[in-house]
């Protein structure tokens, strides 16, 4: 089973206009709830590719019923953690630029704590368990590194989407994957990267301090995987970027996804990449249909 835990869920909620007037009365052309939150975007790329999963996160008050409604909606499996403060809602306004009012999130109990990480119980050897997005206000990195030794403890695996000092600091664990960006990979090592041979030398440091399996994202220059001793290196699909938001968890979705069926790092990589560019390339998470078109763009070449 693949598990995907979204601590700090939210409904987005999408407002597009023309233009924006400060201080005046706009009305939108089109607004838009989606259930939001990284893990729960990895969620609805592995439905697409048909691969079992659970969500897991917290949610609480009338917002957290309107995501977990929608979440069945969309057929996607969740086993949430119910808390008595209200779910967070975020607003993702588009006009002239883009601008995004992200809510810092709820606080949650002891208990509530307690509770959800019994859920941790039911992992078995040989799932995966994926963490994806920011914490809670009151929580620290060591609340991520707590659930990942509940994770290792039952032999099972892990990914994890975070970055900086809180990415370090799990490495020791070995994590199945872990996807930067390139400009993430940078600040990772507190430097600039000048060219590709500074790019791999650096993503190597990350295998070398535990990773399993490295990918670097590079937006419209492609993306490199470093796994079980090669690099492989692809170009971008051609397409017109129409929303980067959810092009990260889509790819690391599409990765996994894929490789729990053939533990092939080769053709999980192109999978990854057509989920991460399908999405970027859509208002919204891409569809099958959307990432399969873009399947035959792909090309994989083994760099080392």
């Amino acid at each position: 089973m693949i598990y995907t835990v979204t601590v700090n869920p939210a409904i987005d909620y999408i407002i597009q206009t023309p233009k924006l007037n400060l201080g005046e009365v706009n009305r939108p052309q089109y607004t838009n709830f989606i259930a939001g939150g990284k893990g729960i975007n990895v969620s609805k790329i592995l439905n697409q590719l048909d691969r079992p999963n659970i969500a897991w996160g917290f949610l609480g008050g009338f917002t957290g019923e309107f995501l977990k409604t929608t979440l069945s909606d969309e057929q996607i499996h969740s086993d949430f953690t119910a808390i008595n403060a209200n779910t967070r809602v975020n607003v993702k306004l588009k006009s002239e630029t883009e601008t995004e009012l992200n809510a810092a999130g709820p606080r949650v109990t002891a208990e509530e704590l307690a509770d959800f990480k019994q859920k941790f119980d039911q992992v078995q050897a040989g799932d995966i368990v994926i963490f994806s997005g920011s914490l809670l206000p009151q929580l620290t990195n060591d609340f991520y590194l707590e659930l990942i030794d509940l994770v290792v403890a039952k032999q099972a695996q892990f990914a994890i989407d975070t970055t900086g000092q809180a990415l370090l600091d799990t490495l020791d664990k070995q994590p199945l994957v872990i996807k930067p960006n390139h400009h993430e990979l940078a600040d990772l090592f507190q430097t600039t990267l000048h060219d590709d041979d500074e790019l791999l030398t650096s993503a190597e440091k990350l295998h070398e301090l535990g990773a399993h399996h490295v990918l670097i994202s590079m937006a419209g220059a492609g993306a490199y995987l470093l796994a079980e001793g090669h690099v492989y290196h692809s170009a971008a699909p051609k397409g017109t970027v129409v929303n980067s938001v959810g092009a990260g968890d889509s790819m690391l979705a599409g990765y996994i996804g894929e490789f729990t069926k053939h533990h092939d790092p080769e053709l999980a990589f192109k999978y990854g990449l057509a989920c991460g560019s399908a999405t970027a390339f859509t208002e919204n998470i891409a569809t099958l249909n959307q990432i399969n078109q873009l399947l035959p763009q792909i090309i994989i070449d083994r760099v080392r």
